[in-house]
């Protein structure tokens, strides 16, 4: 029985001292066993919430990876110095980081290799633009993006699909439940392809676009919808209604 999955995508949000005082506030109110939750927040704001949320069952994520453990690389942080800091996924790929930062199928592979070898459990972001969709060519590209993304991933790996559609993050548009739940459907088939049924059915695959408390319980219903990757509602007391919605 897959467990259903919330993570909060803060982006580019909140000073360490923002961070603390809005965690402090709401984490009685989402710690929970009944769903993982995990808040991927700034680099700066790592540590500061790892610690906050000490004694709790919610989970700290960052926003991005190198694919080195160390070297000459400005700005980068690796997948080792999260694992030393008691940070637990990271997400992988975003719309965002493929866009804006040229990141590669290739790129995304290895910071998905290397998230894993240390313990890390990456969130692999798949999702196609409105032109893709309005072409049909929606499902033809986000096999692709799997199948690149899995290149030598076993099977027996933690990692957690996050389909976005990019016509819908941050635009208040959201596809509708089916439509999502027939993208998700359509990623287990691929990774059942990849790997093999049961190891499918046991990935869990979250729906990210544009998710609030009014849309949330709809969505997390869908039998192949675990959860979702929440961004602006991440940064508000919404987050608290979406989590009730999952539980």
């Amino acid at each position: 029985m897959r467990k259903t999955i919330i993570a909060g995508n803060w982006k580019m949000n909140k000073n360490p001292d923002e961070a603390t005082k809005f965690v402090s506030t709401i984490k009685n109110d989402i710690d929970s066993n009944d769903c993982d939750i995990v808040l991927c927040v700034p680099a700066i704001d790592l540590i500061s919430v790892r610690d906050c949320l000490i004694g709790t069952n919610i989970k700290v994520g960052a926003q991005n990876i190198y694919f080195e453990d160390s070297g000459a690389y400005t700005g980068e942080i690796s997948a080792k110095m999260l694992a030393d800091s008691q940070i637990n996924y990271v997400i992988v790929g975003h719309s965002e980081r493929r866009q804006l930062f040229n990141e590669s199928d290739e790129m995304i592979n290895k910071k998905v290799i290397k998230a894993i070898a240390h313990g890390i459990v990456p969130i692999i972001c798949v999702g196609e633009t409105l032109r893709q969709r309005e072409n049909h060519v929606e499902i033809e590209f986000i096999r692709m993006q799997i199948k690149n993304a899995l290149i030598n991933v076993s099977g027996t790996s933690k990692f957690v699909i996050a389909y976005e559609p990019i016509w819908a993050i941050g635009t208040g548009k959201t596809a509708t439940a089916s439509q999502a739940q027939d993208i998700c459907a359509e990623i287990r088939k691929v990774l059942a392809e990849i790997y093999d049924p049961n190891i499918a059915d046991e990935i869990q695959i979250q729906y990210g676009g544009s998710v609030n408390s009014k849309n949330a319980k709809e969505l997390f219903a869908m039998p192949d919808i675990d959860g979702g990757l929440v961004g602006g509602s991440s940064l508000t007391d919404d987050f608290v209604s979406i989590i009730k919605e999952a539980i």
